[in-house]
This record gives structure tokens, C-alpha cells and sequence, in this order.
């Protein structure tokens, strides 16, 4: 990573901090279990359909050569087919095979970003945003706010249980929503050791819920929670993390555990004991996160300036820009139901099909 991409990520955070801070000390507020009617409720915005399409992938800058440069948060393939793109500024987008649509939520697309992107089991999507909660039933759009019951409308992390019950990870705190009603989980109180590193002492990046139904809730400098039947489990580096700025998750299909700090690496967790490939130096970056595993078991992560690795249960190979990355800051790794796993950067969308890295541009792969 070069001293400029370095000095970039190092303000991106500094703003970042001040951002929330701010939101923090002047929005957030107790909030109180209160029934919630996606057609009529207060705190409910809703919108009728609007997509409006596009011949060519929606972004803020483009280059000479036609390449996608928005910076791309969060991919996902819903069970119809269709991809859907969350991008840091510019909102939703959406991709059927054939057509390629900017979707537009009321006057908040401006400036929205979009940090993860489920599906319930109806086919609900669900996105959670830098301004709410957004529901997409087919037909509309609901903007679910603070008003409805969210404990803060800066949302990071989301995952729907077995049971269907919405898990939202925001700057305030964590909220469950079972379709009526959303009522605030609160985590045991704990001593943090370095505040000064977090960005909210509430706040939860990432959700999994293990094969046993356990749920692994990933804080900002608190470690990790795990959590069943009423009962908290504290997982920190007194406890075999290496770092208490935890990222990201995933639990393999061998029931290891894949663990993403911002200041430690990445570790592997077997039920006994971790071991942390960074530590060892195995692998390049501090900072790393967004787990995927592929169908052939490949585990991929991407480590914050240092591309994207993947590990096939031997070794790990490393794809930076050397071999076909726009850009060494991946924001969000995905595979699709094809096998291909895409990569949403900062500077665009790759996509890996085994063989090859293909960068998208803003026609293609978009029109045929």
C-alpha cells in the first residue's frame, strides 16, 4: 500500500469518527419497544416504485477507458436472479440480466449509503443504511427511522435469524424486529479498554448466527457476544482475540470460525484453539473483513490495502491490482449463484470466474 493510499484510509476514518460522533451526541436517544405498520406508521416513509433505468452503471466519477469507479459497499444476488449493488453515495442498484436500474428512495437516495443487503423469506430485500432501515416489498419502498423505533438511523450490521426475527446492528445500539414491533437488545455492560479507537461503544458491525444458533454479534471495540437462550458469552483478547476492534465474521462450512479486526488480522477459531495468519505472517494487513465462502469451500476475505486472499484449506493466494484488482481496497466480496465472485471496491466492480479477473465498466457487463 503506498504512503497516499495509507494517508486516504487514515482521514477516511478520522471523518468517519467526527461523522458519528456528532450523529451520536444529538440524535440518539432511549428507544422503547413500539408496534411498527410499514403502510401507516409514524417513523414509516413509504415509497412507490421507482426505478429508473440506465444504460450505463450510475456513478459519480467516471475515467477515460469507461471503467466503474463508485465505490461499492455491498453485493447481493436475491432468489429471482436480480443483483443488487449498495454503493457508498449513491444509493441502490440494481441489475436483472438485461436491464440496469438506479433505484431512487424518496429524496434520502442523495448521499445514502448501503452496508448490507438481506432477503427474508417471503423475498422482502432489506438494506441497512446511513439513513434507516429500507424495506423493498416487490411494489414499494419503507424507510424505516428513529421515529419508528430504531435506536439510530446509522446502520452497519443486519441478518435475519432462523426464526425470521431482523437483527440491526446501528450506531445506538442493536434492535430486533419481528415485522410488528421493534424492541431494543442490549449487551452486558463491560469495561472497553480504548474507547478513543471506536467509532460507538454501541455499536455492532456484524451478526452470524452459527449452525447451533448461537448468535455472534461483532462490536467496535468490545470484542465479540455470543448469545443463546438469554445468555452472553465475552469473547475479547484476554480470551484469544488479538484485537477488540472486531470487523467481520463467518463460520465455515467445517464449523470453523473466521474472525476480521481492524488492528489484528485475521484469525481462525476450531472451537479450541485461534490461530492468527497475520500474526504469523502468512498474510499482509492488519485490517481485514468481508468473509465469503464459495462453493468449492474457497474461504475469501479482503485485507485493507492489500487486495483480496483466498484460502482453499492449504494455502492462501493473493489478487491485488498486479492481478487484474482496480484497485487493493475491497469493500465487499460475493459469489453468485453462477459460481463467479464478485468484488465491490472503492474504485469499481471485478468480477472473478476462476480463471480470469474482468473489471466492469459502465456498459458492460450492463447492456448487451
Amino acid at each position: 500500500m503506498s504512503i497516499i493510499e495509507s494517508k486516504i484510509i487514515a482521514i477516511l476514518r478520522s471523518l468517519m469518527l467526527i461523522v458519528l460522533t456528532f450523529q451520536l451526541s444529538s440524535c440518539l436517544r432511549q428507544a422503547k419497544e413500539q408496534p411498527v405498520n410499514d403502510r401507516t406508521a409514524k417513523g414509516i416513509t413509504n415509497q412507490p416504485i421507482n426505478f429508473k433505468k440506465s444504460t450505463t452503471f450510475p456513478q459519480i466519477h467516471t475515467n477515460l477507458n469507461g471503467m466503474v469507479t463508485e465505490f461499492v459497499r455491498a453485493i447481493y444476488q436475491d432468489k429471482k436472479g436480480n443483483y443488487w449493488f449498495g454503493t457508498n453515495t449513491n444509493g441502490i442498484i440494481r441489475y436483472d440480466g438485461d436491464t440496469l436500474e438506479n433505484v431512487t428512495i424518496e429524496q434520502k437516495q442523495k448521499g445514502i449509503s448501503v452496508r448490507e443487503i438481506v432477503e427474508d423469506k417471503v423475498g422482502n430485500i432489506w438494506f441497512a443504511t446511513s439513513s434507516g432501515l429500507v424495506k423493498y416489498d416487490g411494489e414499494k419502498f419503507a424507510v424505516f427511522s428513529t421515529e419508528a423505533g430504531l435506536q439510530n438511523e446509522e446502520i452497519w450490521g443486519l441478518t435475519i435469524d432462523k426464526n425470521g426475527l431482523i437483527w440491526v446492528g446501528s450506531s445506538g445500539g442493536v434492535s430486533h424486529f419481528d415485522g410488528k414491533k421493534f424492541t431494543p437488545f442490549l449487551l452486558p455492560e463491560t469495561k472497553v479498554e480504548n474507547q478513543q479507537a471506536m467509532l460507538s461503544d454501541k455499536l455492532v458491525f456484524k451478526f452470524m448466527e452459527d449452525k447451533n444458533g448461537t448468535m455472534w454479534l461483532v462490536t467496535d471495540g468490545n470484542g465479540i457476544f455470543k448469545y443463546k437462550n438469554g445468555a452472553f458469552t465475552h469473547l475479547t483478547t484476554k480470551n484469544g482475540l488479538t484485537d477488540n476492534n472486531t470487523a467481520d465474521i463467518l463460520e465455515d462450512k467445517q464449523g470453523n470460525i473466521w474472525i476480521g479486526t481492524f488492528n489484528g488480522g485475521v484469525s481462525k477459531y476450531d472451537g479450541r484453539i485461534y490461530t492468527n495468519f497475520t500474526k504469523e505472517g502468512i498474510i499482509e494487513g492488519d485490517e481485514t473483513y468481508n468473509f465469503c465462502e464459495d462453493k468449492q469451500g474457497n474461504i475469501w476475505f479482503s485485507a485493507e490495502g492489500y487486495g483480496v486472499y483466498s484460502y482453499n484449506g492449504a494455502n492462501f493466494t493473493q489478487f491485488t491490482t498486479q492481478k487484474g484488482l482496480t484497485t487493493n481496497v475491497v469493500q465487499s466480496i460475493y459469489e453468485d449463484n453462477k459460481g463467479q465472485v464478485w468484488f465491490g471496491t472503492w474504485q469499481g466492480i471485478c468480477v472473478y470466474d476462476g480463471q480470469k479477473m474482468v473489471n466492469a465498466k459502465d456498459k458492460e457487463p450492463w447492456t448487451k
